[in-house]
């Protein structure tokens, strides 16, 4: 069984950073990709950012690009969220998925149980 673990959020000011961590463990393949979604209250889910192995492929988001970078630590089994020049909403409950495809919540079969971002202004 597949299981995803986020850490490093918190409560940071606009314009301030924070560094996401999502370790995973179970059985996994090394093409196991990898996305961040976020979930603000009231609000849909809405995709950030995903990883997949083939091609070593990146996308984010129009509303993350050129603020937030993912990266791997394949030995650790760790995936990364960098983000930096924090906006008040960015503030969100972000969720670690792996295991599928594309920018929809329901075709990411594995999920981790998400930490808080508070952003201030």
């Amino acid at each position: 069984q597949v299981q995803l673990v986020e850490s490093g959020g918190g409560l940071v000011q606009a314009g301030g950073s924070l560094r996401l961590s999502c370790v995973v463990s179970g059985r996994i393949f090394s093409t196991y990709n990898m996305a961040w979604f976020r979930q603000a209250p009231g609000k849909e889910r809405e995709f950030v950012a995903r990883f997949y192995w083939n091609g070593a492929s990146t996308y984010y988001a129009d509303s993350v690009k050129g603020r937030f970078t993912l990266s791997r630590d394949n030995a650790k089994n760790t995936v990364y969220l960098q983000m930096n020049s924090l906006k008040p909403e960015d503030t969100a409950v972000y969720y670690c998925a792996g295991g599928g495809s594309g920018t929809r919540n329901y075709d990411w079969p594995n999920w981790g149980q998400g930490t808080q971002v508070t952003v201030s202004s």
